[in-house]
């Protein structure tokens, strides 16, 4: 399997004592709240520059309201959130958002649609930014094309790469591979994680499936909560779920993720024996 980034990480702390600057991402006490429900935290949380830091959890335990107080959409109900040592205040260039729908302008080419956040750039400087992002995600040839023209992993691309145009520090995802066919979505796996190897930025990337978030992340962080409360940890009532994998197991567990799919590269293994049993409509036992 290609080597990956094993930065260290850990809980928010003095950027000197760790020797180093300050982190890509920090939250400290974090607590989001509507009106008198809470749907995440509190919660502390450090990510280093250059980690690929994938979140996973059951649905309303908070996954996507961590990611919109990252980028500065709302603001937290307690605590703080910073990037790169500076606090959030509002949504700003230094950080990219792709979202789950690729929502890209249906009357602009896919070159136009990359270039949008360039506009105050001289012509020719956008032009190549454009050209550079387009070449790098495979999409030169479809630079003239509209988006209903493209397929879904082709649009999903051009919003990843419009994404990156201003050069952010951070890519924030939220599940942008869900509305993917299984075929489409393992292909766009392998492009992001060549995409991040070539560009270097932090990525916090929201998902559902576990094993995605294990085969893409440096790091994967298990949210607890559910569609009763968010992710913070229970306090009575039933017990609290289990923690989530130590590093040493989430590196075994890719490095065996990436064997399986040199393996069976097409998923004609595993998935394809997962065939609905006559009568039942359930899939079998293994």
């Amino acid at each position: 399997m290609p080597s990956r980034n094993d930065a260290p990480h850990g809980a928010p702390g003095d950027a000197a004592a760790r020797g180093g600057g300050p982190y890509a991402i920090e939250l400290r006490g974090v607590r989001q709240a509507y009106r008198d429900r809470t749907v995440l935290g509190p919660i502390d949380l450090a990510i280093e520059p250059g980690e690929f830091v994938t979140v996973v959890g059951p649905s309303g335990c908070g996954k996507s309201t961590l990611l919109r107080l990252i980028a500065g959409f709302p603001r937290p109900s307690a605590g703080s959130v910073a990037v790169s040592g500076r606090p959030v205040t509002g949504p700003g260039p230094d950080r990219g958002v792709v979202f789950q729908q690729p929502r890209l302008f249906p009357w602009l080419s896919v070159a136009a649609n990359v270039g949008f956040g360039l506009r105050g750039l001289p012509r020719a400087a956008r032009r190549a930014r454009v050209a550079e992002l387009l070449e790098l995600t495979g999409l030169s040839d479809a630079a003239r094309l509209r988006p209903y023209e493209l397929s879904g992993g082709m649009r999903q691309r051009a919003a990843i790469a419009r994404a990156l145009a201003t050069r952010p520090r951070v890519l924030l995802m939220d599940e942008p591979f869900a509305a993917l066919d299984a075929f489409t979505r393992e292909r766009m796996q392998d492009e992001l994680r060549r995409l991040w190897r070539s560009t270097g930025t932090t990525v916090v990337f929201i998902t559902h499936d576990v094993d995605e978030a294990v085969y893409l992340g440096t790091r994967a962080i298990a949210l607890s909560g559910g569609a009763r409360g968010g992710g913070a940890p229970q306090r009575g009532g039933p017990p609290a779920p289990p923690p989530p994998p130590a590093p040493a197991r989430c590196r075994a567990l890719r490095r065996g993720a990436g064997a399986a799919r040199r393996r069976d590269p097409l998923g004609r293994g595993a998935r394809a024996r997962a065939r609905v049993s006559r009568g039942t409509g359930r899939a079998p036992r293994r």
